[in-house]
């Protein structure tokens, strides 16, 4: 009986013991390890097909032989194109030439904007020289300069986004051509200004830099302009564009005034000495004039 009673509890006891081995050899068995390996694999070999959603698809781009190929090629391509640009430009026009217009500071830049915008209290007009060489726009006041030009251009282009969206017709075509007619419009005055000076052979000291130069302090204006335009309506674009058209006209006539030599070849033309001072006269004014003109045909289209 003791041995008897001994086994039944023995019987009892077995199926407890049997079912967690049934239970374990079923969820943690080795090959268990083995399963999380291949899903992890397959799951990592179906993702670079999904490379919308990123992920290691788009890193194995970077990887790749023929991306890699690409992008080398075009690297060596983009390098190729700017030493021919630098080499066509270094052709046409001098680089420490153009280092002079950009040599500027603080200082200078604070000074010339008050002279483009109250022209009337500058007193000495006169560019100076040393040793026939016109000192740096740092060192004179009255050199022109590119780098305000440029900067004010860049200005108007942000600016003008910015008008356009307040006013709901914001698109890069828009802001495109916007920038695009504004750079036209220097052109086209810088080329009818050479063209003048060529055909009335007027002597001067006015290269095409500084004519860009001149050309470009317009938008130092157009920036005044628009921004009355949007912070006091249309009757305050029209006070700023009446301001600063009269005080850019002022500036170029008393800055071409100095740089247009009254001397003319009247030996090739055959015209007397007393037309000299006419021809530079007519190509001052002519220059002063039309600077309100594009003023308002690039602004007039950003406020209303």
């Amino acid at each position: 009986e003791f041995i008897l009673h001994n086994d039944k509890p023995r019987a009892r006891a077995a199926p407890p013991t049997a079912d967690p081995v049934l239970f374990e050899d079923t969820s943690a068995s080795a090959p268990a390890m083995n399963s999380q390996e291949y899903y992890s694999q397959g799951y990592n070999m179906g993702e670079p097909s999904n490379d919308m959603f990123g992920g290691a698809g788009g890193n194995n781009l970077f990887t790749d032989p023929m991306a890699s190929a690409a992008m080398m090629y075009g690297s060596s391509l983009a390098n190729q194109g700017k030493d021919m640009v630098n080499k066509e430009i270094s052709r046409f026009m001098s680089v420490n030439k153009l280092k002079y217009f950009f040599a500027v500071d603080t200082r200078y830049v604070l000074k010339k904007l008050m002279i483009l915008m109250f022209p009337y209290t500058h007193q000495d007009w006169e560019v100076r020289y040393h040793r026939d060489t016109p000192l740096t726009p740092r060192q004179d006041v009255n050199a022109p300069d590119l780098y305000i030009p440029t900067m004010a251009f860049i200005t108007y282009i942000l600016l003008a986004g910015m008008a356009l969206g307040i006013q709901k017709r914001f698109s890069p075509e828009v802001l495109g051509l916007c920038a695009s007619t504004a750079l036209v419009w220097i052109i086209i005055e810088v080329l009818v200004m050479l063209l003048s000076l060529y055909l009335l052979t007027v002597h001067s000291d006015l290269s095409t830099f500084d004519l860009i130069a001149y050309s470009g302090y317009k938008y130092v204006g157009m920036i005044f302009t628009v921004l009355c335009g949007l912070l006091f309506g249309s009757d305050g674009y029209f006070v700023a564009l009446i301001w600063s058209s009269c005080a850019l006209m002022f500036f170029i006539v008393r800055s071409l005034k100095m740089k247009i030599l009254p001397s003319i070849s009247s030996d090739s033309m055959g015209t007397g000495s007393s037309a000299k001072p006419q021809f530079r006269l007519y190509i001052t004014v002519a220059t002063a004039i039309f600077q309100p003109v594009i003023i308002y045909w690039l602004t007039s289209h950003l406020v209303r």
